[in-house]
């Protein structure tokens, strides 16, 4: 299968750019479930949540797309049951053992995290595993079309879209959050499957993998003059209404934190590829961040484990949530801590070749 893909050059700026994210994800947790944070006592936890996750699934869908694979029933299945190990059996051997290690009560933990769609935090690898599958069954039924086109993964992605509006539709839809009826078995279907979050991430994933095949029309657009000014004024309009103003109802009501979502994963993608000769291997940054991207499964999995307990943290922000700078520094200097413990713990698995292939894929 390997044969049949040529391997091009990575992307150095790519790679720093997902360990940025993964510093992001997990200072998000830090804030979260080690400070004791909320989103209505913290002044950078919300704005991080627009868009650290949907950066996380874009770049992801970015990299799946190989212009050079050759889609035949043995490469499908060769990829499928390749992710399948990667993002299973480390998930579930390190979601036992963190349940076995944070929480009071083995059996019972696990038992109320299966039921929620986070399962305890380890719902990430389910999810892209997930959207792997989608993805892979697309692109074996488009090699098959006799001409090719656009138009099959742009319909694609604007169905991802029309589903991920109904999980802000109370309304219309009971799986949509706010709902306030009575709860129906699809309602706990999608949650117990952590289906709700590939509805809720896959069109990130999908304009990645968008901008990836259409990779020198999606250069010009950005290197264009009136690109990046239209979109930062949009980003700002769209994230103050989603933050603060808050001016659209009913169905619109989610739009404008759409449009940041969107707006704010692709002047961060920018940004990285603006300035690459900073992320190289060959500058501290860029080498220290690209470390980061090669491990992001393995802290991804790991920092759990070390997650701080400090709630007291949390009330002081709570009392003083206008501290954007302190709040957001506090919570990535704890990230930047916890990431080269799991780093430490992961290079000690690594050792044994067993570990290293079951537990990290390689």
């Amino acid at each position: 299968m390997e044969n049949n893909v040529v391997k091009k050059p990575r992307l150095e700026w790519l790679d720093a750019l997902r360990g940025f994210t993964m510093i992001l994800v997990v200072a998000n947790h830090v804030a979260g479930m080690g400070f004791g944070e909320t989103w209505k006592g913290s002044s950078c936890m919300p704005f991080l949540v627009l868009f650290r996750m949907p950066l996380f699934f874009f770049v992801s869908g970015f990299l799946a797309y190989k212009a050079s694979q050759i889609w035949n029933l043995g490469n499908f299945f060769g990829l499928l049951w390749k992710k399948i190990k990667v993002q299973t059996i480390p998930t579930i051997v390190f979601f036992f053992l963190a349940m076995a290690i944070l929480k009071p009560h083995f059996w019972p933990a696990v038992e109320e995290a299966l039921q929620l769609p986070t399962k305890g935090g380890y719902w990430f690898t389910i999810v892209l595993l997930y959207m792997f599958v989608v993805y892979y069954i697309f692109a074996y039924l488009e090699s098959k079309l006799k001409w090719k086109s656009w138009i099959p993964i742009t319909l694609l992605f604007l169905v991802s879209l029309c589903v991920y509006e109904t999980c802000y539709l109370p309304r219309y839809f009971d799986w949509a959050a706010g709902h306030r009826g009575a709860k129906s078995e699809l309602y706990f279907f999608l949650r117990e499957s952590s289906l709700i979050q590939l509805m809720l991430y896959f069109p990130f994933f999908l304009f990645g993998n968008i901008v990836h095949r259409y990779w020198d029309k999606a250069q010009k657009v950005m290197d264009s003059k009136w690109f990046f000014p239209i979109l930062v004024v949009v980003i700002v309009l769209a994230t103050l209404d989603a933050l603060k103003w808050h001016t659209l109802r009913m169905a619109w009501a989610n739009l404008p934190q759409t449009v940041a979502k969107f707006g704010l994963l692709t002047i961060t993608f920018m940004y990285f590829r603006y300035y690459q000769q900073y992320f190289t291997k060959f500058t501290i940054m860029g080498s220290s961040l690209q470390y980061i991207g090669r491990r992001t499964l393995d802290i991804y999995l790991i920092h759990f484990l070390f997650m701080p307990d400090v709630p007291q943290i949390g009330e002081y922000f709570k009392a003083h949530s206008s501290n954007f700078v302190i709040d957001l520094m506090l919570s990535v200097l704890m990230a930047l801590v916890i990431i080269g413990f799991c780093i430490i713990f992961s290079n000690i698995l690594r050792i044994s070749p067993f570990f290293k292939k079951w537990l990290f894929g390689r």
